[in-house]
């Protein structure tokens, strides 16, 4: 791996563990095994670094998300492939914690990737619904759009209360609520 990626991946790392403002130059640097010079050398500074890493970790969550829709089944089954993939629930979403980074969100450059990518996702999420609404399998009442939001709703949803309480069991327990929501009549 270069340099340049070492630094990437490295502040990738510190944004979701520590956020912006806990992510120092010295922390990026030490973790990648860089050198001082090594960041100025590669990029403009810390926000041209940030950058970078937010769109690695956005394109990541993106690719992950369409390869799990994207896939095989019904369009119930679809989504519940996406909600039921295997997560590190405790640690919580990438992309979702950087929402919750007053830093990020100010800067309409960092906060782009992430809105991007949630956009994405709920684009194809309601053209799933929107799918199985044609086949019969969600009511027609269903609005793909809101079903979307709702999805990424209780996934991000269910991070925050699986930290909150230490435990998978409330991100769980959201994700088989949403389904039973879901289920297409038998």
């Amino acid at each position: 791996m270069s340099t340049a990626d070492r630094l990437v991946e490295s502040t990738r790392e510190l944004l979701w563990e520590r956020g912006y403002v806990g992510t120092s130059p010295k922390a990026i640097l030490e973790r990648a095994g860089a050198g001082q010079g090594s960041m100025y050398h590669h990029f403009k500074g810390k926000p041209d670094l940030a950058l970078a890493a937010i769109r690695r970790t956005a394109e990541e969550v993106r690719a992950t998300a369409e390869g799990v829709l994207g896939g095989p089944g019904t369009p119930y089954e679809r989504i519940e492939a996406y909600l039921l993939r295997e997560r590190d629930v405790l640690r919580g979403c990438p992309i979702g914690r950087l929402t919750m980074d007053p830093d990020v969100i100010a800067s309409d450059e960092l906060r782009a990737p992430v809105d991007e990518t949630l956009d994405a996702i709920r684009e194809l999420i309601a053209g799933i619904v929107e799918e199985g609404k044609e086949q019969g399998l969600f009511g027609p009442a269903l609005d793909g759009a809101e079903i979307a939001a709702t999805v990424l709703a209780t996934v991000q949803g269910g991070y925050v209360l699986a930290r909150a309480s230490g435990s998978p069991a409330a991100f769980d327990a959201g994700v088989r609520g949403l389904l039973s929501l879901l289920a297409p009549p038998a």
